[in-house]
């Protein structure tokens, strides 16, 4: 069953972008109505959390008609959609934080494993970070906050929480995720075409490995 989305609040977004504001679930359906448009004065659509970014060539046309052409579009949503392109990430949970995790939950390690794994997970957008996705569907009893300062240096493969989102560091980086484990898979590749492997939309799912599987990838 199909229902069409409601029409999203837009407003201004500086002199050559407009931000569409709409619920979390209909920022794919909307990145994808979008994209159909194949529009030559749309430059860019970046999602967000809860927006669409779309920003235009201010020589080619202006806010309002751009405006226009949004607000004509009627895209509509799956109710129950199908899994896209689903990427397996090995992960091997001993992260320096994974232990006040349990102790902040008052669960065990192997339940917050256990329920780390056990959605799939959807890329809901990239930022922070070249190639660091933001993907929605943790469990709510998983939620941490950030560290109140961020370390100088997280590295490539560390996977994360923080708030209400889990995700992995494809490079080194500062960061200030909690850090609950690692993995040996590369999502991020200069030579590749996207360098990221991990892109809005795409599907994810955590696969708990031991130490050996890590140390012999």
């Amino acid at each position: 069953m199909t229902t069409t989305v409601g029409p999203p609040e837009i407003r201004a977004y500086g002199d050559r972008g407009l931000m569409l504001a709409c619920r979390e679930d209909e920022v794919p359906v909307w990145l994808a109505a979008i994209d159909d448009l194949d529009d030559p004065r749309i430059l860019e659509v970046c999602p967000g959390a809860a927006t669409v970014m779309v920003r235009f060539d201010p020589l080619r046309c202006t806010a309002a008609d751009v405006t226009a052409v949004l607000a004509r579009l009627s895209p509509t949503m799956v109710e129950t959609s199908p899994v896209s392109h689903l990427v397996e990430v090995p992960v091997v949970y001993d992260g320096i934080d994974l232990a006040d995790l349990v102790r902040a939950t008052g669960l065990r390690t192997d339940e917050v494993v256990a329920l780390h794994c056990a959605p799939t997970y959807r890329v809901a957008f990239v930022g922070f970070a070249p190639g660091f996705a933001y993907l929605r569907g943790l469990d709510p009893r998983l939620t941490a906050p950030r560290l109140d300062s961020p370390r100088p240096e997280v590295p490539a493969g560390s996977v994360g929480i923080a708030d209400q989102w889990t995700g992995v560091y494809p490079r080194s980086s500062p960061g200030g995720w909690r850090l609950i484990g690692r993995t040996p898979l590369s999502l991020w590749n200069e030579a590749d075409n996207p360098p990221a492997r991990l892109s809005p939309g795409v599907s994810v799912r955590f696969v708990p490995v031991g130490a050996g599987d890590f140390d012999d990838a």
